[in-house]
């Protein structure tokens, strides 16, 4: 008996714990792990109780799950990218597995995509410059190349140690941006890879921080917001100095006895539409996964996690600072980002 009530609180306590986290960093092991839980309990009046519990809680995941994107699949650095300058600030590792670039107070280093792209998901596994990264930026974008640019931006902007670095995303259409957002991580980016992707369709564009929708930019044409759809993107990455604006506006300088400053990479994936750059339209719209009806949209489990991360990690958010914009953008109430 004193087995059961020990087995049946620990399933409480389980239990209480995934529900209290509203599914919103939980993975399906956890849940698995409930489940042995309750197996361990055997029969009876409290395995009976413990089972009940159990399936409350997978109801009310079953509920929450939606449709993620699809697993990146990694690939060497050549299979889909090419560098672009200072070659010789860029090493290569494991066959181009894995690849650093290098910022020292002579150059930064760069790289983009082989191909240009309309519409897709693109994914990448970074670990960024670890210590004193104060004024530098770690840059993961898409981009169009014409004047009137649409562009999707990571940017992560470096600190002093011990301080958090600062994810700024921004979206530009038509040439017009201005609509950054910034957040601090829930991890420490530099100790490890996270992978940092877009999924970007006719519908949506939604920034991913290991799974964990951080931003959705929807389609608001019908309000007069332009949204990237005609014109193909490559993608892009940098590490460069940019310390008259990175770190708390520009007051924190970059300490060059720190060089060289390290950012790692792998996965390299990218699976897009891949057109010209004088494309119009992809020929397989409507026909590729992401393009599928259930990445029209969030659902419920994901605009939790996106709530998790304005409510907890948003430090500025162009939505809500009406000293900038006294009237809010229209976009903004369709993208719950107020």
């Amino acid at each position: 008996m004193a087995l059961e009530v020990h087995c049946f609180c620990h399933v409480v306590s389980l239990a209480r714990r995934l529900m209290r986290e509203r599914f919103v960093l939980v993975s399906a092991a956890e849940v698995g792990g409930l489940f042995v839980a309750v197996l361990c309990c055997g029969i009876g009046s409290m395995a009976s109780h413990a089972w009940a519990l159990f399936l409350g809680v997978v109801l009310m995941a079953s509920g929450a799950m939606g449709a993620a994107p699809r697993r990146p699949v990694a690939v060497p650095f050549g299979r889909n990218y090419m560098p672009t300058w200072a070659f010789d600030h860029i090493k290569y590792y494991n066959g181009g597995s894995e690849i650093q670039l290098f910022l020292d107070k002579y150059t930064g280093t760069g790289f983009q995509s082989k191909g240009s792209y309309l519409f897709g998901h693109f994914s990448m596994d970074i670990k960024l410059v670890p210590g004193d990264s104060a004024g530098t930026v770690t840059a993961f974008y898409l981009s169009s190349q014409n004047s009137e640019h649409d562009e999707i931006d990571f940017e992560f902007l470096g600190n002093r140690t011990g301080q958090p670095y600062i994810l700024q995303t921004n979206v530009f259409t038509g040439g017009k941006g201005d609509r950054e957002q910034r957040i601090y991580l829930w991890f420490d980016p530099s100790t490890s890879f996270h992978s940092y992707s877009v999924l970007w369709n006719m519908y949506q564009i939604v920034f991913f921080v290991d799974d964990v929708p951080i931003r959705v930019f929807k389609n608001s044409n019908d309000l007069g917001v332009k949204f990237p759809f005609n014109q193909p993107m490559k993608l892009y990455s940098s590490l460069w100095n940019a310390d008259d604006w990175a770190t708390r506006g520009g007051l924190e300088k970059t300490d060059w006895s720190k060089a060289p400053f390290v950012a790692s990479y792998r996965g390299f994936h990218i699976d897009g539409c891949e057109a010209s750059v004088e494309a119009k339209f992809c020929a397989s719209q409507g026909k590729r996964w992401w393009d599928q009806k259930q990445f029209q949209d969030l659902d419920a489990f994901q605009y939790r996690r996106l709530q998790w991360v304005r409510s907890k990690y948003t430090i500025y958010n162009y939505c809500s600072d009406r000293k900038r914009y006294p009237m809010m953008s229209p976009e903004c109430r369709r993208d719950r980002d107020i």
